[in-house]
């Protein structure tokens, strides 16, 4: 919904996820030990993330390489909220993203950008949907990749980020008190841009 959004407005869409899927990747290729600070830290200082735009939408580079394919598999979703976690590495991803956000233009997609990143941004929606729809969303999206993946795995997957994300002590996961909440359990595509397009008309 926010990629369609920021096509139908002519803005550019930044998922704040998939930096955090890119930094897994990275120190999964590099075996970089999430429990050793300085590890991260110097692991850091060798990550350089940007989007580019093609036909379908922003695609993100890790160090000049397009992983947004390689950042959706499992072996990624399995350790990114552990990753995402690490204090210093939110703080550095939170850098760049109110460094993309400074020229306004932006949707961006995140779980911490109403309450951390953007605390002054001009809408906030809150999207949600039943845990089990949101499952066989994401199961649907990976198969239809190619990929061979369990139903359950991917709900549980899921679940689990949920509870890490909500609970870590660095910018977590919650509701800003001044965004709108859209639960599209029962939403399709359209009614939901729709409806993200009437609160951008009252709003902005």
């Amino acid at each position: 919904m926010a990629r369609a959004l920021g096509n139908a407005l002519g803005y550019a869409y930044i998922s704040t996820g998939d930096m955090y899927r890119a930094v897994t990747l990275y120190f999964i290729e590099n075996q970089v030990d999430i429990n050793d600070r300085a590890a991260v830290l110097e692991a850091l200082k060798h990550i350089h993330l940007h989007f580019v735009a093609d036909e379908n939408g922003n695609r993100i580079h890790l160090n000049g390489r397009d992983v947004s394919e390689e950042i959706r598999k499992m072996h990624v979703a399995e350790l990114v909220s552990p990753v995402a976690v690490i204090s210093e590495v939110r703080r550095e991803m939170v850098r760049q993203q109110q460094l993309i956000g400074q020229q306004k233009g932006v949707v961006m997609d995140g779980r911490d950008i109403g309450t951390v990143v953007f605390p002054d941004a001009e809408l906030k929606i809150f999207l949600t949907a039943e845990v089990d729809v949101r499952a066989q969303r994401r199961f649907d999206e990976l198969t239809a990749k190619g990929l061979h993946v369990d139903f359950d795995e991917v709900k549980n997957n899921l679940a689990e980020r949920d509870h890490i994300d909500s609970t870590r002590a660095d910018s977590p996961l919650r509701k800003a008190d001044d965004a709108i909440v859209i639960d599209n359990t029962n939403l399709n595509h359209e009614q939901q841009l729709e409806l993200a397009l009437d609160l951008v008309r009252e709003r902005a």
